[in-house]
Formats: C-alpha cells, sequence, structure tokens
C-alpha cells in the first residue's frame, strides 16, 4: 500500500456503515473511512451514532470514530467513553462548516475558543494508546485564525492534521485559501492531508503536485459524486464513463438490496437510499438525477433508476 493516504470523511445521512463497507469491497483503494460525526446529547452518547461503530459491516475496512464538541466538558467524555468501549482511533472534528454547530461553538466553530483549544493537548496525552488525528478549516471567518492555535496544535500527539483551507462561513463555495495552506504546511509539525474540491483523479493529482510535503487528501463529496475516484487514481488511469455508471450502478444495488432486506416498508428504504445519488448529478445526468428525486415508491423509484 502507499504511503500516501487517501480518506473517505464522513458526510451525515450517507456515509453510513453499509454505505462504507459496499463501497470498500466493490472499489477498494481507501485507507480509512471516518463515521459520522459522534457527540453527546444530553449528555450521552447517540445511540445510532454508538450503532453506526460497532456495526458488524465495518469489518472490512479501517474506521475512524470522528468527534465533535464544543468545550472539554462534551470531549473529555466522548473520548473516556469510547475508550472504555475499546476505540483506539478519534478524529476531532473542527473542521464541520455548517451552522446549526458553528454557532453552538462545535465544529469550524471551535477555534475561537482558544482557551477550551489549549486544553486539548493535555487530555489527548492522558490516551498514549489511542492514534489522534485532527480534522480543522482555517479559520471561522479570517484564514489567519489558525496561526493563534498552531501551538497548541504543535502540542497534540497526533497521527495527521487534515485541513481543509476555507474559512467555515464559506462552508463548501468560494476560493480555496491555497497560500494560507502552504503556509500552514510550512508550519505543522504533523503530517498534513489535503482536503477541499477532490473530485476528480486529477483533482489528487495536482493536490500532490501542488504540495509535495503532504501526507495526503482527504475526500467526501467527490467520492459520493463519483465512488470509483479513489479506485481510478490508484490505478492511474480515468475509466470511461460507461465504465463508472456500470460499477455505481453495481455498487447501488448491493446497497439497495441491504437496505430492502433490513428495513421496511417504501418510505425508510427510499430515505436511505436516494441520498446515494444527491451529489451524482454530473454522473448520472440531469433527467434520471431528478427522476430518481422525484420518485415517491419503489415502483418509481426502479423506473427513475432504469433511466440512468
Amino acid at each position: 500500500m502507499s504511503d500516501f493516504i487517501i480518506d473517505v470523511a464522513p458526510v451525515q445521512g450517507h456515509t453510513d456503515a453499509a454505505w462504507r463497507h459496499f463501497h470498500k469491497s466493490i472499489y477498494g483503494g481507501c485507507q480509512s473511512y471516518y463515521t459520522p460525526f459522534i457527540r453527546l446529547e444530553r449528555g450521552d452518547f447517540r445511540k445510532h451514532d454508538l450503532k453506526d461503530y460497532t456495526s458488524e459491516l465495518n469489518g472490512n475496512h479501517e474506521v475512524a470514530a470522528q468527534v465533535i464538541f464544543r468545550d472539554m466538558a462534551e470531549l473529555r467524555p466522548l473520548i473516556e467513553g469510547l475508550v472504555e468501549r475499546g476505540v483506539k482511533r478519534i478524529d476531532l472534528n473542527t473542521g464541520c462548516p455548517f451552522p446549526l454547530q458553528t454557532a453552538k461553538g462545535r465544529g469550524a466553530g471551535f477555534i475561537a475558543n482558544r482557551e477550551e483549544y489549549f486544553r486539548i493537548p493535555s487530555l489527548l496525552k492522558e490516551h498514549g494508546d489511542v492514534e489522534f488525528s485532527l480534522k480543522m478549516r482555517l479559520g471561522y471567518s479570517d484564514p489567519d485564525e489558525w496561526r493563534g492555535v498552531m501551538p497548541a496544535i504543535a502540542r497534540m500527539p497526533l497521527k495527521h492534521v487534515t485541513l481543509h483551507p476555507r474559512v467555515a462561513r464559506q462552508q463548501y463555495g468560494g476560493d480555496l485559501y491555497l497560500d494560507r495552506f502552504t503556509d500552514f504546511l510550512e508550519a505543522c509539525p504533523h503530517p498534513v492531508v489535503f482536503n477541499g474540491d477532490i473530485r476528480t483523479p486529477e483533482d489528487i493529482e495536482r493536490a500532490k503536485t501542488s504540495f509535495p510535503g503532504i501526507a495526503g487528501v482527504m475526500t467526501a463529496r467527490g467520492v459520493l459524486g463519483r465512488p470509483s475516484l479513489i479506485a481510478e487514481f490508484e490505478e492511474g488511469k480515468e475509466w470511461s464513463r460507461e465504465e463508472r455508471l456500470e460499477k455505481m450502478l453495481h455498487f447501488h444495488r448491493e446497497l439497495l438490496c441491504h437496505y430492502e432486506s433490513t428495513l421496511c416498508g417504501d418510505s425508510q428504504i427510499l430515505s436511505k437510499i436516494k441520498p446515494f445519488w444527491e451529489y451524482a448529478e454530473e454522473e448520472i445526468g440531469r433527467k434520471a438525477w431528478k427522476a430518481v428525486k422525484k420518485a415517491s415508491n419503489i415502483a418509481k423509484y426502479h423506473s427513475a433508476v432504469a433511466m440512468i
């Protein structure tokens, strides 16, 4: 296996254990998958978060538990609770840009809580047998905010830092601050993984060439829209659209079969399988994509998929 990391970031409601399992079995390639973030609710773990992490479907791939938090009062019980359950890989999500989280000081909003940020290193060092990583953005509204917390990051025992070179307020639009990424790469003592706008094999190669010091790349929406993305890069050639669609439909059939055997009724099944196509408009064509979105029952859904 190459030393160059290619990881799949989580997307809530999409990359559950079943999606990860069938993606790995059909495409391979990816080194690690990250769980949709695990957080506390009313002071305790949410049951469906733990169910996803402990699923038997995780048996064919490496999975890291990703946690999201607003302060040490949330982070400490998250880490201690996961360690008690035997978890050995934990990723700290300080990069989620969604206002629902940042408004509460979680995700990319956590960078503003400077005092709490500097308390993280000592907490992580209490768990020397756990492999930690950090996912972050350059800042909340200022692309130089990371500079103020770099001393804390430098003291954290981290496998790597994944950086998305935007600020939270941009969410997933606007230009990447590639010059700031270069500055961060030079300043960070840990291996750095590039995250942001990785949609094609050429994007992976461009990141690798533009920043020869990076440890790897992470993708999320890119691999949802083009599940063969990592496999194509690993093979060193771009697949034809026909090859991509054939494999994508195979992936879809396996996932749909799983949901049909574990869920009950059209509504439940559609709510789980429709997100499979949410980012795939460019791959499958707008007409089929719109038909899938509008399908109100399984029969109409199958007719829509048949258009691909």
